[in-house]
């Protein structure tokens, strides 16, 4: 009888503390809810055991919960950024083929790539023919930059043109709320594989102006800097005046070389040809 009533009080007891402890954490994931601390409060039972089975100091526990806290915001901000910063995906550095494309000196991409030109307010230029990894190095950049806190915005020319001409009646350097303004750093596709009128290049020459010396700018073109001025409307004064602001603090890369896309072109054809030889053969 004395023997029942101890393990039933004893379970009543295991009872009172499990209800406890999930009363506890129901509260402490509340309050850390209040303080923003959104994903790191789901864990808190796992960060407990842990606690309790490794015999972690309250320290050591308090700082697990803001490692993961910060963690996790970091790895969110990253997701947010890429995704409204309208980067082609996959393009990163560290996928980029040097040994494919030699002409294009890894140890400046490297420098570039701590993004102290972002801070300093200097331009980069990728010239060269169409599937040399122009975009894939702009892009690239940008992934880089926003890791590293800076704001990031990405169009193609057309794309901007679209951008400015919605608000064309309001001079660009006043549109300061816009991301090709107030934005770290832009990255613009494409230069050279449209015409712009005098009206987009007054634009366009605006929309650098309104960077000059303020923000950065990665731009690739498939056309050299001879040709720009039939970029832009035959309007010699115009490319002048461009040219002089985006090449006052700028790194300039002209990439000759294969193109990647008729690399795995090339690829292709030889398998297919490849294939047929193997048929042929029995």
């Amino acid at each position: 009888m004395t023997m029942t009533m101890t393990m039933t009080t004893k379970m009543n007891n295991n009872d009172n503390i499990n209800s406890s402890n999930i009363s506890s954490y129901e509260v402490v994931r509340k309050k850390m809810g209040q303080l923003k601390l959104t994903h790191s409060s789901e864990l808190i039972p796992e960060f407990v055991e842990d606690a309790v089975r490794d015999k972690k100091s309250h320290l050591e526990f308090f700082e697990q919960i803001l490692t993961m806290e910060i963690q996790s915001r970091e790895e969110s901000r990253i997701a947010t950024s890429l995704k409204v910063s309208g980067l082609p995906k996959g393009m990163h550095l560290d996928n980029f083929d040097f040994l494919f494309q030699p002409s294009i000196d890894k140890g400046r991409i490297e420098i570039l790539s701590t993004c102290d030109f972002i801070r300093r307010h200097e331009n980069v230029l990728f010239f060269g023919p169409p599937g040399v990894g122009k975009t894939h190095l702009a892009a690239g950049l940008g992934v880089r930059a926003i890791h590293l806190c800076y704001s990031v915005i990405y169009y193609t020319v057309e794309e901007l043109l679209l951008q400015l001409k919605k608000r064309c009646e309001i001079p660009v350097a006043k549109q300061r709320g816009r991301a090709y303004v107030k934005n770290a750093l832009v990255v613009l596709d494409e230069l050279g594989y449209q015409t712009l009128d005098r009206h987009e290049t007054h634009l366009f020459f605006q929309f650098i102006s309104a960077r000059y010396m303020k923000g950065s700018t990665v731009i690739t073109s498939n056309r050299s800097v001879k040709e720009w001025v039939d970029i832009f409307a035959s309007d010699q004064m115009a490319t002048t005046a461009i040219l002089d602001r985006l090449f006052h603090k700028s790194h300039i890369f002209n990439i000759d070389g294969r193109s990647f896309r008729l690399k795995n072109f090339n690829k292709l054809i030889k398998d297919e040809e490849e294939l047929k030889e193997s048929k042929n053969g029995h």
